[in-house]
């Protein structure tokens, strides 16, 4: 029998917490995280992480897995995703993918990273590179290792450029060339049946929860939270720094911010994210069932 994963997704605020530790103790499951900013310990206000008291209620794998001041990286998830999946169903129970980071999400359906080496070295010297010199030199180099062209890499993307140069010098091989090696990879969960549920609500009942959400972090202590996790190196790591909820309440606490905005300036970025994950959603995830959450029952959330 091909085993079967359980995946279930939709857009920040959507309500999948809750629906998904009731489908896990109906259904014998344990729960996969596939959110990019709970891998971050002590990161919790800001994400809605799961409670202890949630936890309690089903195991969670790939929650708290290192410092905020670490880099986390598809491929360190992909490991850990494979071993925590090999775990659970070697105790005979289901599993469940909970969360809604676009990247990560991938990870179970297709390819999403290639086999190529960076040396810390390497990857040190070219943002430094960056630092000095500006994106545009490093695009020019990108273009002379690359003379049929760049294909669709956003050259005003300063990561995805910096990623570009430094898979092309540590291989010796052409975007192109990496790119069509990639495309004959096999995906991390081949052999696995994937059955993908999506949450949904309308606009504006999802502008309220946004909103309602927004108010209760602030009020269980976001600023607090940011201000701790500022003096444990949270600037260390951009991807955390930059985080919805984090930036702002950095940016207030650096005075460049209003503290009378802050709660708006949450609420408008996290619109802003919702509507990069619907279509991210439409356009990137395989055939999948899509349910009304205010409507979503547990005995048919999967059809």
């Amino acid at each position: 029998m091909t085993p079967t994963l359980h995946v279930l997704t939709g857009p920040t605020a959507v309500g999948k917490t809750e629906l998904a530790l009731r489908w896990a103790e109906a259904n014998n499951a344990e729960i996969v995280s596939c959110d990019a900013l709970l891998f971050y310990r002590g990161m919790d206000i800001g994400t809605a992480k799961p409670t202890e008291a949630e936890r309690a209620r089903v195991p969670h794998h790939l929650i708290d897995l290192c410092d905020v001041r670490e880099r986390m990286d598809v491929t360190y998830y992909v490991t850990k995703a494979r071993a925590a999946v090999a775990d659970i169903t070697a105790r005979g129970r289901r599993v469940l993918v909970a969360g809604g980071s676009g990247f990560y999400l991938k990870a179970f359906f297709a390819p999403v990273a290639d086999e190529v080496a960076v040396s810390a070295e390497l990857r040190a010297e070219i943002n430094a590179r960056l630092e000095r010199e500006g994106v545009a030199a490093l695009v020019a180099e990108l273009r002379g290792l690359n003379p049929a062209g760049l294909g669709a890499l956003d050259t005003d993307n300063p990561r995805r450029v910096t990623r570009a140069l430094e898979r092309c010098l540590a291989s010796g091989r052409t975007l192109a060339e990496l790119a069509a090696e990639f495309a004959r990879q096999a995906p991390p969960f081949v052999g696995w049946q994937v059955r993908c549920t999506r949450l949904d609500r309308d606009r504006e009942e999802l502008e309220r929860r946004i909103t309602a959400r927004v108010e209760a972090m602030l009020a269980a202590g976001l600023v607090a939270e940011v201000e701790r996790l500022r003096g444990a190196g949270l600037e260390e790591n951009p991807s955390a720094a930059r985080a919805i909820g984090y930036r702002e309440t950095l940016a207030m606490l650096d005075g460049t911010l209003p503290q009378a905005e802050l709660a708006a300036a949450i609420i408008q970025n996290t619109r802003g994210l919702v509507r990069k994950q619907r279509t991210w959603f439409r356009t990137q995830l395989p055939e999948h069932r899509v349910v009304a959450a205010a409507d979503a029952e547990v005995a048919t959330l999967f059809g």
